[in-house]
């Protein structure tokens, strides 16, 4: 076994510190042998201010100062990965930037996720300005991964993480009716809506709500992973983090109970961030941690598939690190459960 305490470490930099996924994406990297967390930024005209003052709980774990950004600053950065937990426009334009300096790109915005840039303005609102970057963007929902990570890696939204890890065993094995279309019911915690405060998200406001129908950005990136169209309906639930996803099909006639299990065995057999439960996952047993629990009951031809993963890790953070790890070739898992916080 190598010593890793030798080994040069990766020098990276979080854009997007201050919001939860980029504050998790610090703590995950602190905690991660293999990576040095070289520099943590945040939004320009703010004051320098350390991570633990912003995030309490990371205090005497993770010793970082959170500095304003600027582009200027990137001939400056030695370092060779850069993690992006901006919004979707302020991503698209920095990524060149540092491509052209030969710095490693991990996006967690959706500027770059979709495949068609046609569909930017209908579910982002903007007209994509670098859609050459569309195809050179490898999408690394991991446990489905085949291609090999490249200079700019697109990392899942939360949501699609959810539903497609749920639904693919199923579809790949051809056990679901050619003329189904998934309906997908998920509810997320309101921390997926970001840190800035806002009435819609308050928890003195949220209850229980659906939003989005039919229009949500999640649902075209669900439907380029499932190679399928869905009815996707998110929900808004009263609590911080996590995503529960119900996701109901059909099947082909005379799919049994066994070739269900042997579908999800067979593709998550090695694969140590899926969990399979014996009865419906809750969001509190993965919130805090960079699993995705699994769940599934069978009536003849109709079967539900339930999904649960905290959204700032699995459907974001943890996922970014998992993909930076096999990019870089180091232990798949390399500084997850240590950065896990509850």
């Amino acid at each position: 076994m190598s010593d890793i305490s030798k080994s040069p470490k990766i020098r990276s930099a979080v854009l997007g510190a201050a919001g939860y996924s980029g504050a998790e994406l610090c703590a995950l990297l602190s905690a991660n042998p293999y990576f040095e967390l070289s520099y943590a930024f945040a939004s320009g005209g703010r004051d320098p201010e350390p991570l633990a003052s912003l995030y309490p709980r990371f205090a005497r774990q993770v010793d970082i100062l959170v500095e304003p950004w600027q582009d200027s600053l990137i001939p400056e950065l030695d370092i060779e990965v850069a993690f992006l937990a901006l919004p979707h426009e302020a991503s698209e334009e920095v990524a060149p930037k540092l491509l052209a300096k030969g710095i490693k790109v991990f996006d967690l915005s959706g500027a770059f996720r979709l495949k068609q840039p046609e569909l930017y303005p209908q579910y982002y609102g903007y007209v994509h300005q670098h859609p050459e970057l569309l195809e050179q963007a490898v999408y690394s929902l991991m446990e489905w991964q085949t291609e090999p990570l490249g200079d700019l890696v697109s990392v899942p939204g939360c949501y699609p993480t959810a539903c497609s890890l749920a639904l693919l065993p199923v579809l790949k094995a051809g056990l679901v009716a050619a003329d189904c279309i998934p309906v997908i019911s998920a509810t997320s915690g309101v921390s997926g809506a970001g840190r800035k405060a806002s009435l819609t998200t308050s928890f003195c406001e949220v209850g229980l709500n659906a939003y989005g129908f039919f229009k949500h950005r999640h649902r075209p990136e669900i439907e380029q992973n499932l190679g399928r169209k869905v009815v996707f309906t998110p929900h808004l639930g009263n609590f911080k983090r996590g995503i529960l996803a119900t996701c109901v099909v059909n099947l082909n006639p005379g799919v049994s109970a066994e070739q269900v299990k042997s579908a999800f065995t067979q593709a998550y057999t090695g694969k140590p961030l899926i969990r399979f439960t014996d009865k419906s996952p809750n969001v509190a047993d993965v919130a805090g941690t960079p699993f995705c629990d699994l769940y599934w009951q069978q009536d003849g031809e109709q079967l539900v598939i339930m999904s649960a993963i905290d959204n700032l890790l699995k459907g974001a953070a943890a996922q970014a690190m998992q993909a930076a790890n096999v990019r870089f070739g180091k232990p798949e898992t390399a500084g997850l459960f240590a950065g896990a916080v509850a």
